[in-house]
């Protein structure tokens, strides 16, 4: 029997950035992935733009396609996402696995997180990454996904959808990873957050920081696969 796997991307992505992890994951899983909107060339909705949409964005991915309980890897923003989504709707959830996501959202640490997060900067000081944002995200706007970003954080700063009390309720198992160099989730704040889930582990990645790309691919597939092995036995 294949096992289901649904891959999410974080904040400025799109699945694109997930293409090696479909690639080498084993041939015998069940590989699905999807762009959130305003991303990866899908126009961002009319109805807004904030991580309990992204939950219920992934609840209806994972319905209209009729999986079975999936199980997620989730980069950064796609790991909070995926978690909100499984406090609410646990039963379509086998397990989660996280990489660089931050977990502790405060006012301070949103705007620490989205004082770049401005279109005109963006191309006066690193034009060639604003050009290769606009490419991947359009027809949205890149300064109107800028702003819908800004806002999703920030409304995350002001009330935080994962606490020590809701995730101390959920019963899917979860690992988490996060990269020793890693300055936006950061270790200490990653860990503390386990703590409070009842089937969740913790794995630091040596000598990584928080970008994708920078993170040694096969031992990502590794440990993705292995997880999902782990909990298909009972083993987690």
């Amino acid at each position: 029997m294949k096992h289901t796997i649904l891959l999410l991307h974080g904040a400025l992505g799109s699945e694109a950035q997930l293409k090696f992890l479909k690639r080498e994951l084993p041939p015998f899983y069940d590989v699905h992935s999807f762009s959130f909107t305003g991303h990866g060339g899908r126009p961002l909705a009319t109805t807004g733009f904030s991580m309990k949409e992204l939950a219920q964005e992934i609840r209806q991915f994972i319905l209209a396609h009729n999986l079975p309980p999936v199980h997620v890897f989730g980069y950064s923003m796609g790991g909070y996402a995926t978690l909100t989504a499984a406090v609410a709707w646990p039963e379509l959830f086998s397990s989660i696995t996280t990489l660089g996501t931050k977990f502790d959202w405060t006012p301070g640490t949103a705007a620490l997180e989205t004082r770049f997060l401005d279109a005109a900067g963006m191309r006066e000081k690193v034009p060639q990454f604003a050009s290769q944002l606009e490419q991947l995200h359009a027809p949205t706007p890149l300064p109107e996904l800028l702003a819908a970003t800004t806002g999703l954080l920030r409304g995350l700063g002001d009330a935080p959808l994962l606490t020590a009390a809701n995730l101390a309720e959920l019963e899917v198992p979860v690992q988490v990873l996060v990269g020793e160099l890693d300055t936006t989730a950061g270790v200490d704040a990653s860990r503390s957050y386990v703590d409070h889930m009842p089937r969740a582990t913790f794995e630091i990645i040596m000598n990584t920081p928080h970008p994708l790309e920078k993170v040694n691919p096969d031992l990502l597939v590794n440990r993705i696969a292995r997880f999902v092995e782990l909990v298909e036995e009972g083993m987690v």
